[in-house]
Protein backbone atom coordinates (compact mmCIF):
# COMPACT_ATOMS: atom_id res chain seq x y z
CA UNK A 1 0.00 0.00 0.00
CA UNK A 2 1.79 3.26 -1.23
CA UNK A 3 1.63 6.36 1.22
CA UNK A 4 3.44 9.58 2.04
CA UNK A 5 3.87 12.81 3.96
CA UNK A 6 3.74 16.36 2.97
CA UNK A 7 3.55 19.89 4.89
CA UNK A 8 1.10 22.61 4.57
CA UNK A 9 1.48 25.61 6.89
CA UNK A 10 2.67 24.14 10.18
CA UNK A 11 0.75 21.00 9.99
CA UNK A 12 2.02 17.63 8.77
CA UNK A 13 -0.34 15.20 6.94
CA UNK A 14 -0.19 11.98 5.90
CA UNK A 15 -2.06 10.27 3.16
CA UNK A 16 -1.96 6.73 1.34
CA UNK A 17 -4.19 5.09 -1.28
CA UNK A 18 -7.45 2.60 -0.17
CA UNK A 19 -7.65 1.04 -3.40
CA UNK A 20 -11.03 0.27 -5.09
CA UNK A 21 -13.98 1.12 -2.78
CA UNK A 22 -17.29 0.85 -4.10
CA UNK A 23 -15.73 0.40 -7.88
CA UNK A 24 -13.62 3.49 -7.25
CA UNK A 25 -10.50 4.66 -6.37
CA UNK A 26 -10.62 5.80 -2.86
CA UNK A 27 -7.22 7.81 -1.13
CA UNK A 28 -7.15 9.03 2.60
CA UNK A 29 -5.76 12.40 3.84
CA UNK A 30 -5.64 13.53 7.18
CA UNK A 31 -3.95 15.47 9.74
CA UNK A 32 -0.50 13.52 10.96
CA UNK A 33 -2.32 14.38 14.86
CA UNK A 34 0.29 16.54 16.75
CA UNK A 35 3.55 15.44 14.41
CA UNK A 36 6.12 18.18 14.73
CA UNK A 37 8.83 16.34 12.10
CA UNK A 38 8.38 14.43 8.86
CA UNK A 39 9.99 11.51 11.04
CA UNK A 40 7.22 11.68 13.33
CA UNK A 41 4.26 12.65 10.71
CA UNK A 42 5.94 8.93 8.30
CA UNK A 43 5.19 7.44 12.59
CA UNK A 44 1.87 8.11 12.34
CA UNK A 45 1.61 6.88 8.76
CA UNK A 46 3.33 3.77 9.16
CA UNK A 47 0.53 3.08 12.22
CA UNK A 48 -2.44 4.38 10.00
CA UNK A 49 -1.20 1.65 7.54
CA UNK A 50 -0.95 -1.05 9.95
CA UNK A 51 -4.50 -0.20 11.21
CA UNK A 52 -6.38 0.04 7.64
CA UNK A 53 -4.41 -3.35 6.15
CA UNK A 54 -5.01 -5.00 10.49
CA UNK A 55 -8.81 -4.02 10.35
CA UNK A 56 -8.35 -2.92 13.55
CA UNK A 57 -4.99 -4.44 14.83
CA UNK A 58 -3.47 -1.05 15.74
CA UNK A 59 0.18 -2.75 15.85
CA UNK A 60 1.74 -6.59 14.77
CA UNK A 61 2.85 -7.10 17.99
CA UNK A 62 6.32 -8.95 16.70
CA UNK A 63 7.09 -5.95 14.96
CA UNK A 64 6.12 -3.06 16.73
CA UNK A 65 8.79 -0.09 18.11
CA UNK A 66 8.74 1.44 21.00
CA UNK A 67 8.60 4.37 18.84
CA UNK A 68 5.34 3.07 17.18
CA UNK A 69 3.10 2.35 20.80
CA UNK A 70 4.43 5.56 22.79
CA UNK A 71 2.93 7.38 19.49
CA UNK A 72 -0.32 5.50 19.75
CA UNK A 73 -0.61 5.41 23.59
CA UNK A 74 -0.09 9.20 23.57
CA UNK A 75 -3.12 9.59 21.56
CA UNK A 76 -4.72 6.46 23.20
CA UNK A 77 -4.13 7.42 26.80
CA UNK A 78 -1.86 10.71 27.44
CA UNK A 79 -4.25 12.83 25.75
CA UNK A 80 -7.45 11.46 26.64
CA UNK A 81 -6.36 11.10 30.89
CA UNK A 82 -3.27 13.47 31.62
CA UNK A 83 -3.82 17.28 32.67
CA UNK A 84 -2.52 19.55 29.45
CA UNK A 85 0.86 20.38 31.04
CA UNK A 86 1.86 16.34 31.75
CA UNK A 87 1.05 15.80 28.10
CA UNK A 88 3.52 18.49 27.18
CA UNK A 89 5.76 17.38 29.63
CA UNK A 90 5.33 13.72 28.88
CA UNK A 91 5.97 14.71 24.59
CA UNK A 92 9.07 16.62 25.14
CA UNK A 93 10.44 14.26 27.13
CA UNK A 94 9.78 11.04 25.15
CA UNK A 95 10.72 13.31 22.05
CA UNK A 96 14.14 14.63 23.85
CA UNK A 97 15.17 11.35 25.68
CA UNK A 98 13.77 8.62 25.12
CA UNK A 99 12.75 8.13 21.38
CA UNK A 100 16.80 9.40 19.91
CA UNK A 101 18.22 6.04 22.24
CA UNK A 102 15.08 3.57 22.52
CA UNK A 103 12.55 4.82 19.78
CA UNK A 104 14.05 1.74 17.31
CA UNK A 105 13.56 -0.94 19.67
CA UNK A 106 11.22 -3.18 18.98
CA UNK A 107 9.20 -3.98 22.28
CA UNK A 108 9.99 -7.53 22.51
CA UNK A 109 13.82 -6.62 22.04
CA UNK A 110 13.52 -4.41 25.66
CA UNK A 111 15.08 -5.82 28.08
CA UNK A 112 16.11 -4.95 31.86
CA UNK A 113 19.91 -4.80 31.13
CA UNK A 114 18.64 -2.39 27.85
CA UNK A 115 16.70 -0.40 30.06
CA UNK A 116 19.03 -0.24 33.21
CA UNK A 117 21.66 0.88 30.87
CA UNK A 118 19.37 3.57 29.02
CA UNK A 119 18.53 5.05 32.85
CA UNK A 120 22.16 4.69 34.00
CA UNK A 121 23.53 7.12 30.82
CA UNK A 122 20.90 9.61 31.50
CA UNK A 123 22.20 9.49 35.36
CA UNK A 124 25.99 10.66 34.40
CA UNK A 125 24.55 13.15 31.84
CA UNK A 126 23.68 15.08 35.21
CA UNK A 127 19.90 15.15 34.56
CA UNK A 128 17.69 16.45 37.41
CA UNK A 129 16.29 14.04 39.60
CA UNK A 130 13.05 15.26 38.89
CA UNK A 131 13.62 15.08 35.10
CA UNK A 132 15.10 11.31 35.66
CA UNK A 133 11.82 10.59 37.96
CA UNK A 134 9.90 11.87 34.97
CA UNK A 135 11.50 9.24 32.38
CA UNK A 136 11.60 6.06 34.09
CA UNK A 137 7.79 6.71 35.35
CA UNK A 138 6.92 7.29 31.19
CA UNK A 139 8.52 4.04 30.36
CA UNK A 140 6.79 2.32 33.19
CA UNK A 141 3.76 3.50 32.93
CA UNK A 142 3.59 3.03 29.17
CA UNK A 143 5.14 -0.49 28.80
CA UNK A 144 2.60 -1.44 31.90
CA UNK A 145 -0.41 -0.59 29.58
CA UNK A 146 1.74 -2.88 26.84
CA UNK A 147 0.73 -5.66 29.10
CA UNK A 148 -2.29 -5.19 30.27
CA UNK A 149 -4.43 -3.91 28.63
CA UNK A 150 -2.69 -3.79 25.23
CA UNK A 151 -1.22 -7.35 25.60
CA UNK A 152 1.85 -6.77 23.27
CA UNK A 153 4.68 -8.33 25.42
CA UNK A 154 4.05 -10.29 28.56
CA UNK A 155 5.65 -8.39 30.87
CA UNK A 156 7.25 -4.89 31.95
CA UNK A 157 10.94 -4.83 32.12
CA UNK A 158 11.10 -1.84 33.41
CA UNK A 159 10.09 -3.37 36.88
CA UNK A 160 13.58 -4.49 37.35
CA UNK A 161 15.23 -1.03 36.72
CA UNK A 162 16.52 0.63 39.62
CA UNK A 163 17.39 4.80 39.35
CA UNK A 164 21.23 5.11 40.19
CA UNK A 165 22.20 8.10 42.00
CA UNK A 166 25.39 10.37 40.81
CA UNK A 167 26.78 10.41 44.34
CA UNK A 168 29.62 12.93 42.33
CA UNK A 169 26.75 15.28 41.81
CA UNK A 170 24.81 16.96 43.76
CA UNK A 171 22.07 19.92 42.78
CA UNK A 172 23.27 23.07 44.02
CA UNK A 173 21.97 27.00 43.58
CA UNK A 174 23.50 27.57 40.38
CA UNK A 175 21.13 24.55 39.06
CA UNK A 176 18.58 25.92 40.54
CA UNK A 177 19.09 29.04 39.12
CA UNK A 178 18.91 30.60 42.81
CA UNK A 179 19.63 34.54 42.87
CA UNK A 180 21.96 36.00 45.22
CA UNK A 181 20.78 39.46 47.15
CA UNK A 182 23.38 41.51 44.87
CA UNK A 183 21.10 39.97 41.25
CA UNK A 184 17.91 40.84 43.21
CA UNK A 185 19.05 44.34 43.45
CA UNK A 186 20.12 44.48 39.94
CA UNK A 187 17.15 43.24 38.62
CA UNK A 188 14.70 45.55 40.96
CA UNK A 189 16.66 48.58 39.33
CA UNK A 190 16.36 47.47 35.79
CA UNK A 191 12.77 45.98 35.86
CA UNK A 192 11.19 49.55 37.33
CA UNK A 193 7.08 50.15 37.20
CA UNK A 194 7.06 50.64 33.61
CA UNK A 195 8.76 47.51 32.64
CA UNK A 196 6.36 45.19 30.90
CA UNK A 197 8.01 42.33 33.56
CA UNK A 198 7.11 44.10 36.90
CA UNK A 199 4.31 42.95 37.98
CA UNK A 200 5.59 38.84 37.45
CA UNK A 201 9.10 39.89 38.83
CA UNK A 202 7.11 40.96 41.82
CA UNK A 203 4.08 38.50 42.22
CA UNK A 204 6.82 35.61 41.35
CA UNK A 205 9.26 36.86 44.09
CA UNK A 206 6.91 37.25 46.82
CA UNK A 207 4.75 34.23 46.57
CA UNK A 208 7.21 31.61 44.88
CA UNK A 209 3.73 30.83 42.41
CA UNK A 210 4.47 29.00 39.12
CA UNK A 211 4.43 30.75 36.20
CA UNK A 212 1.21 29.06 35.00
CA UNK A 213 -0.22 29.94 38.23
CA UNK A 214 1.26 33.94 37.57
CA UNK A 215 -0.94 33.66 34.31
CA UNK A 216 -3.76 32.40 35.76
CA UNK A 217 -4.14 34.57 38.36
CA UNK A 218 -7.39 37.25 37.91
CA UNK A 219 -8.18 39.60 40.30
CA UNK A 220 -11.04 38.39 41.97
CA UNK A 221 -8.02 35.88 43.39
CA UNK A 222 -6.44 38.92 45.60
CA UNK A 223 -7.91 39.51 48.97
CA UNK A 224 -6.63 42.85 50.26
CA UNK A 225 -8.54 42.69 53.51
CA UNK A 226 -7.21 38.97 54.20
CA UNK A 227 -4.02 39.94 52.97
CA UNK A 228 -4.04 36.77 50.60
CA UNK A 229 -3.68 35.42 47.11
CA UNK A 230 -5.99 32.66 46.36
CA UNK A 231 -4.70 30.20 43.41
CA UNK A 232 -7.28 28.04 41.80
CA UNK A 233 -6.32 27.98 38.20
CA UNK A 234 -3.00 27.85 35.91
CA UNK A 235 -2.25 28.72 32.22
CA UNK A 236 -1.55 25.69 30.41
CA UNK A 237 -1.16 24.54 26.90
CA UNK A 238 -4.01 22.23 25.15
CA UNK A 239 -3.76 20.80 21.47
CA UNK A 240 -7.07 21.48 19.68
CA UNK A 241 -7.38 20.73 15.96
CA UNK A 242 -3.56 20.11 15.41
CA UNK A 243 -2.85 23.79 16.99
CA UNK A 244 -1.61 25.09 20.63
CA UNK A 245 -4.11 27.25 22.50
CA UNK A 246 -3.44 28.73 26.16
CA UNK A 247 -6.30 27.68 28.34
CA UNK A 248 -6.92 28.33 32.13
CA UNK A 249 -7.39 24.61 33.64
CA UNK A 250 -6.80 23.23 37.31
CA UNK A 251 -3.77 23.43 39.37
CA UNK A 252 -0.94 20.88 39.01
CA UNK A 253 -2.14 18.77 41.69
CA UNK A 254 -4.86 18.82 45.03
CA UNK A 255 -1.74 20.50 46.65
CA UNK A 256 -1.37 23.10 44.16
CA UNK A 257 -5.13 24.76 45.65
CA UNK A 258 -3.82 27.26 47.73
CA UNK A 259 -3.90 30.87 50.05
CA UNK A 260 -0.56 32.50 50.26
CA UNK A 261 -0.45 35.47 52.72
CA UNK A 262 1.42 38.01 51.22
CA UNK A 263 2.59 41.51 52.27
CA UNK A 264 1.81 45.03 52.14
CA UNK A 265 5.03 45.63 49.53
CA UNK A 266 3.15 43.77 47.14
CA UNK A 267 -0.46 44.40 47.66
CA UNK A 268 0.46 47.91 47.20
CA UNK A 269 1.92 47.20 44.12
CA UNK A 270 -1.11 45.48 42.97
CA UNK A 271 -3.33 47.94 43.59
CA UNK A 272 -1.32 50.46 41.59
CA UNK A 273 -1.28 47.63 38.29
CA UNK A 274 -5.14 47.76 39.05
CA UNK A 275 -5.81 51.51 39.16
CA UNK A 276 -3.51 51.27 35.80
CA UNK A 277 -5.11 48.50 34.08
CA UNK A 278 -8.73 50.58 34.98
CA UNK A 279 -7.25 53.48 33.45
CA UNK A 280 -5.55 52.09 30.19
CA UNK A 281 -9.43 50.22 29.89
CA UNK A 282 -10.71 53.46 29.46
CA UNK A 283 -7.87 55.14 27.18
CA UNK A 284 -8.46 52.02 24.46
CA UNK A 285 -11.97 51.81 24.67
CA UNK A 286 -13.32 49.22 22.11
CA UNK A 287 -10.04 48.89 21.19
CA UNK A 288 -9.24 47.48 24.72
CA UNK A 289 -8.80 43.75 24.85
CA UNK A 290 -10.44 42.76 27.52
CA UNK A 291 -10.95 38.25 27.99
CA UNK A 292 -14.73 37.83 27.94
CA UNK A 293 -14.49 35.34 31.23
CA UNK A 294 -11.46 35.88 33.09
CA UNK A 295 -10.12 39.29 34.69
CA UNK A 296 -6.34 38.27 34.78
CA UNK A 297 -4.20 40.39 36.91
CA UNK A 298 -0.97 40.48 34.03
CA UNK A 299 -1.96 41.99 30.88
CA UNK A 300 -0.54 44.48 28.68
CA UNK A 301 -1.36 48.05 28.47
CA UNK A 302 -4.25 46.78 25.63
CA UNK A 303 -5.48 44.45 27.75
CA UNK A 304 -4.41 41.20 26.38
CA UNK A 305 -3.27 38.49 28.98
CA UNK A 306 0.39 37.15 29.25
CA UNK A 307 0.95 33.75 28.73
CA UNK A 308 4.17 31.82 29.72
CA UNK A 309 5.28 32.60 26.88
CA UNK A 310 5.21 35.81 27.20
CA UNK A 311 7.23 35.68 30.09
CA UNK A 312 9.64 33.64 29.00
CA UNK A 313 10.46 36.48 26.47
CA UNK A 314 10.38 38.61 28.96
CA UNK A 315 13.13 37.08 31.09
CA UNK A 316 14.99 36.31 28.31
CA UNK A 317 15.04 39.99 26.81
CA UNK A 318 16.43 40.78 30.50
CA UNK A 319 19.45 38.54 30.14
CA UNK A 320 20.27 39.40 27.13
CA UNK A 321 20.77 43.33 28.19
CA UNK A 322 23.23 44.41 30.37
CA UNK A 323 22.06 41.94 33.45
CA UNK A 324 24.56 39.20 32.92
CA UNK A 325 23.12 37.03 35.19
CA UNK A 326 21.72 33.39 35.11
CA UNK A 327 18.30 34.04 35.63
CA UNK A 328 14.69 32.67 34.77
CA UNK A 329 11.17 33.20 36.21
CA UNK A 330 10.97 29.92 37.66
CA UNK A 331 14.49 30.80 39.75
CA UNK A 332 12.34 32.77 41.71
CA UNK A 333 10.14 30.50 42.89
CA UNK A 334 13.11 28.45 44.08
CA UNK A 335 14.86 32.12 45.52
CA UNK A 336 11.55 32.17 47.14
CA UNK A 337 11.60 29.00 49.15
CA UNK A 338 15.30 29.33 49.65
CA UNK A 339 15.16 32.72 51.37
CA UNK A 340 12.07 31.61 53.50
CA UNK A 341 13.88 28.45 54.82
CA UNK A 342 17.32 30.31 55.09
CA UNK A 343 15.28 32.32 57.58
CA UNK A 344 13.75 29.71 59.81
CA UNK A 345 10.28 29.31 57.88
CA UNK A 346 9.31 25.63 58.98
CA UNK A 347 9.38 23.20 55.81
CA UNK A 348 6.09 22.36 56.37
CA UNK A 349 4.65 26.15 55.82
CA UNK A 350 6.69 26.58 52.60
CA UNK A 351 5.57 23.30 51.57
CA UNK A 352 2.06 24.50 51.55
CA UNK A 353 2.71 28.32 49.93
CA UNK A 354 4.66 26.02 47.27
CA UNK A 355 2.29 23.77 46.71
CA UNK A 356 4.23 20.69 46.73
CA UNK A 357 2.33 17.99 47.59
CA UNK A 358 4.42 16.39 50.14
CA UNK A 359 7.35 18.11 52.81
CA UNK A 360 9.72 15.59 51.50
CA UNK A 361 9.45 17.31 47.99
CA UNK A 362 10.44 20.70 49.33
CA UNK A 363 12.94 19.19 52.19
CA UNK A 364 15.24 17.67 49.10
CA UNK A 365 15.31 20.32 46.84
CA UNK A 366 16.15 23.15 49.47
CA UNK A 367 17.40 22.09 52.83
CA UNK A 368 20.47 20.59 51.58
CA UNK A 369 21.46 24.03 49.64
CA UNK A 370 20.34 26.06 52.71
CA UNK A 371 24.30 26.42 54.60
CA UNK A 372 23.39 29.33 56.41
CA UNK A 373 20.69 27.16 58.68
CA UNK A 374 23.69 24.51 59.66
CA UNK A 375 25.51 27.88 60.79
CA UNK A 376 22.71 29.21 62.79
CA UNK A 377 22.37 25.75 64.61
CA UNK A 378 26.07 25.40 65.58
CA UNK A 379 25.77 29.42 67.15
CA UNK A 380 22.59 28.76 68.88
CA UNK A 381 24.33 26.17 70.60
CA UNK A 382 27.42 27.96 71.08
CA UNK A 383 25.63 30.28 72.67
CA UNK A 384 24.06 27.47 75.08
CA UNK A 385 27.52 25.76 75.70
CA UNK A 386 28.68 28.90 77.24
CA UNK A 387 26.42 29.15 79.77
CA UNK A 388 27.05 25.65 81.30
Amino acid sequence: MKGGVRKRGNTWYYYFDMGIVDGKRKKIERSAEGAQTKAEAESVLRRKILEYENAGTVFKPSEMTLQDFLTFWQKEYVELKLKPNTQVNYRITIKNHITPHLGKYKLKSLTPHVLQQFMNIKVREGLAKQTLSIIRGILNKALNQAVYPFKYINENPMRYVELMKNKDRKPTKEDLKIQPKENLRLLNKKVTEDHPFYLPFHIGLHTGVRVGELCGLEWKHVNFDEMTLEIEQQLTIKRIEGKNHWVVSTPKSISGYRTIPVGNTLLSILKKAKKLQIENKLKYGEFYQQDSKHDFICKKENGEHYTPSVIKYHTRELIKGKLKIDFNYHSLRHTHATMLIENGTPIKTVQKRLGHSRSAVTEDRYVHLTQKMARDAADIFESIAKDL
